[in-house]
């Protein structure tokens, strides 16, 4: 939803698709780049401060933001937007076992998965529509006001400001020692690069056919189809290992990718938008499932924050890329996410061998942290 926001708020004050795909990529790449900070500081000092600190600073940036006018403002608040991104993801993950006994952990993840999921169908709806309305400022003080309410509710819990962080196991390997987790970081290189260049691809394409308002509805048919995608995952993951299954749910995504530059902003990118997000739904489960059974030990903040500081910090610089492309050609920006995926694909395959350990049927403890990490991933602003 504060993609999306921001994305409008540049272009309408612009009037530049490559300087609203600029700001995305500086907010997105500010964010990233400290998002395995944010996970080492929960991980030493737990969640009291940083989220008392970091909730009410991201919700008065967006309100500086949304008062902005000139582009150089408008890029300068977007990059300590995501600078001042508080660690919402990484405080809900490890909660959930001191609130809930542990015959409920699975059910309290599927419905906290089910609310965020349908969070991500409906943002789009929301930002969209109001960022097109008679009051486009609205969109950014909505964001505001939600991401403050709900940080807040959460910051002043007491399960989460009495949170204790996990204990590190000595001897452990360190994450950017781990072949296996380097590897991953190399794959999200792509995958961040290529789906941060779909990200403004598809609004870029809408808003220069002047149909911006079809943006919703092509992002929440993908946001739809991308929930089926992850039940479908967490059925066949008690029956196929995840490397196997990620293999095979990664071609999938890359063969329903390749007509994605030759659609149009309607119902041909809205049913391609929905096959990708019906692929990279399941794909998402067996990635948490492999990252689970790969990661250092005691690192299970840290590795996530750090797999998303590599991808998340691509995914910006394939916006600002998306942008400056799509500014022309849309085209090309969708058809750079194809050839990434593609790239990320042909990673895997070739290092299949160093995630060898995720070649066995989870454990029913590592379906419950892949579920979790799942979580995480659909929290990352």
């Amino acid at each position: 939803m504060v993609a999306l926001a921001t994305f409008f708020k540049a272009q309408q004050s612009t009037g530049s698709i490559a300087i609203a795909g600029l700001a995305i990529g500086l907010e997105t790449l500010s964010s990233a780049a400290t998002a395995g900070l944010r996970g080492s500081l929960m991980d030493k000092w737990g969640q009291k401060w940083p989220l008392r600190v970091f909730v009410p600073a991201y919700a008065g940036m967006l309100i500086a933001l949304n008062t902005s006018h000139t582009k150089t403002s408008i890029l300068v608040f977007s990059f300590f937007l995501g600078l001042m991104a508080p660690p919402i993801n990484l405080s809900i993950r490890p909660l959930w076992k001191s609130v809930v006994p542990a015959e409920f952990l699975r059910t309290a993840y599927a419905i906290d998965t089910a609310v965020i999921s349908a969070a991500s169908v409906l943002g789009p709806v929301i930002a969209t529509t109001l960022a097109l309305s008679q009051h486009p400022g609205s969109a950014l003080a909505v964001c505001s006001f939600l991401l403050f309410l709900g940080g807040a509710s959460l910051a002043l819990t007491k399960v989460s400001s009495t949170w204790k962080p996990e204990a590190k196991v000595r001897g452990g390997i360190a994450t950017f020692r781990n072949p296996a987790m380097l590897l991953l970081m190399l794959e999200g290189c792509f995958i961040g690069f290529g789906m941060g260049s779909f990200e403004i691809g598809v609004p870029a394409f809408a808003t220069m056919e002047h149909v911006p308002h079809r943006t919703a509805w092509i992002l929440g048919t993908m946001g739809v189809t991308n929930i089926i995608g992850g039940l479908l995952g967490g059925m066949v993951s008690k029956k196929a290992s995840p490397l196997v299954a990620f293999q095979r749910t990664y071609l999938a995504w890359f063969l329903v990718s390749l007509p994605l530059a030759f659609t149009y902003p309607g119902w041909s990118m809205a049913f391609i938008a929905g096959c990708i997000g019906l692929s990279t739904g399941a794909v998402t489960v067996f990635y948490m499932e492999i990252m689970e059974a790969v990661r250092s030990k005691g690192s299970a903040i840290a590795s996530l924050g750090w797999l998303w500081t590599v991808e998340g910090s691509f995914a910006s610089l394939g916006a600002a890329v998306g942008g400056w492309i799509g500014n022309t050609s849309p085209r090309i920006a969708l058809g750079v996410c194809t050839v990434c995926v593609g790239c990320g694909l042909t990673v895997l395959t070739v290092g299949r061998k160093r995630l060898s350990a995720a070649n066995a049927i989870p454990t029913e403890e590592e379906d419950l942290n892949a579920m979790k990490e799942n979580i995480d991933l659909h929290n990352i602003n």
